[in-house]
């Protein structure tokens, strides 16, 4: 096990066995060439908010009709993501977008694919929980009351939202408002810095042959990933606690042109859902690529399968769509970021490209206690 692991897993028995008065100072394990993410100030960070985090998050009592919990849609073996071309919410109800990973989302300038007015986890939650158009929650004015009633009437629950919330009387200890704090503390918490890409920048591996020169490409001016993904969360918009100025940018890709204007198709319109701007069509946030190789589908509506085809359409600069009700060609889309460029690569660098995010995961990550199912672990007796 490793010692990002066993700590991870020292630190969860502790929070389990140890009710404090005072919630438990907390610290960022980070790599020095991370800065810590910001926290709001009405919601500061504590190990015992965390862990009713992970329990909030993993618990399917938090869902209106009790039978999908936040996990459903972000499972820890696939770096919190589902495998599914977009998710399921629980009334059956399909969402319109593929389940980005929540893994560094403490460091996201705005959150979800294309709406720049979430920039906190704690805001972007209201989105699943209440969000009518789909119901992925179901959380309503008509179930609130018996939701909360749920972990009011648990004495293990009581005991846990009063050690994380202190601070509040007894009777506001369990409320929607600190149930959204918690989940967003966990999630804040949820942070991945173990890959071999990160082992590499830390002088303690070399990369193999193929790894580095896919790294030369992908941080060079042949292939050009790191104007989108050059952050150290291998995004373009990376905030931290010193930020002053966020940067949010949105980017139109090429993958659609279905009526050569630049049109994409329903639902899923990006930015210009939100700002009815005709020049924002089918612009959406580059995603951090950290832990990419287990993420898929990718792209924002989870049409392509595999990081082979991601590659292919990049190079391209666009994807071509032959038929269909989306047919259209989308490397002439006249709405798509000028950083979208045909790039001639070999057989041979898209293998090396691969290869090196492949290092990018984190498989410390992918099997850490700190970060599973505390049910299911409480269930095998561990």
């Amino acid at each position: 096990m490793s010692r990002a692991a066993l700590f991870g897993l020292t630190l969860t028995v502790a929070a389990t066995c140890v009710a404090t008065a005072e919630p438990t100072e907390w610290k960022w394990e980070l790599p020095k060439y991370v800065p810590p993410p910001r926290v709001p100030a009405d919601n500061p960070m504590s190990e015992e908010k965390f862990q009713l985090g992970r329990r909030l998050f993993f618990d399917k009592r938090v869902s209106g009709n009790a039978t999908v919990s936040c996990s459903s849609c972000h499972l820890q073996e696939r770096a919190f993501t589902d495998g599914r071309v977009v998710s399921v919410g629980s009334t059956g109800e399909k969402t319109p977008r593929n389940a980005p990973s929540i893994v560094n989302s403490g460091w996201h300038a705005t959150l979800t694919w294309a709406n720049p007015a979430l920039v906190t986890l704690e805001r972007q939650m209201e989105n699943p929980l209440y969000g009518e158009r789909p119901i992925e929650m179901g959380v309503n004015d008509a179930n609130k009351a018996e939701i909360v009633a749920r972990f009011r009437n648990d004495a293990d629950y009581k005991k846990w939202f009063a050690a994380a919330f202190p601070e509040k009387k007894p009777a506001e200890q369990i409320s929607f408002e600190t149930i959204i704090k918690a989940i967003s503390a966990f999630q804040r918490g949820v942070v991945s810095f173990d890959s071999r890409y990160d082992q590499y920048l830390q002088g303690k591996i070399k990369l193999t042959e193929a790894e580095q020169r896919g790294h030369d490409l992908y941080f060079g001016e042949k292939a050009e990933c790191h104007h989108c993904h050059g952050s150290v969360n291998l995004d373009d918009q990376f905030v931290h606690a010193k930020t002053r100025e966020a940067e949010t940018p949105f980017h139109n890709t090429g993958l659609y042109d279905i009526d050569g204007k630049g049109a994409y198709p329903e639902p899923n319109h990006g930015l210009y859902d939100i700002t009815q701007d005709p020049d924002d069509m089918g612009k959406f946030r580059a995603p951090g690529l950290r832990n990419i190789a287990v993420t898929g589908p990718y792209m924002h509506d989870g049409t392509v399968a595999t990081l082979e085809e991601v590659i292919d359409i990049y190079a391209r600069s666009g994807r071509k769509i032959a038929s269909g009700p989306n047919a259209g060609d989308g490397a002439a889309n006249p709405l798509k970021s000028p950083l979208i460029v045909k790039v001639d690569l070999t057989p041979q660098e898209k293998a090396d490209l691969l290869a090196f995010l492949k290092a990018l995961t984190d498989e410390t990550l992918l099997t850490s206690p700190r970060f599973a199912d505390p049910w299911k672990t409480q269930a095998a007796g561990k």
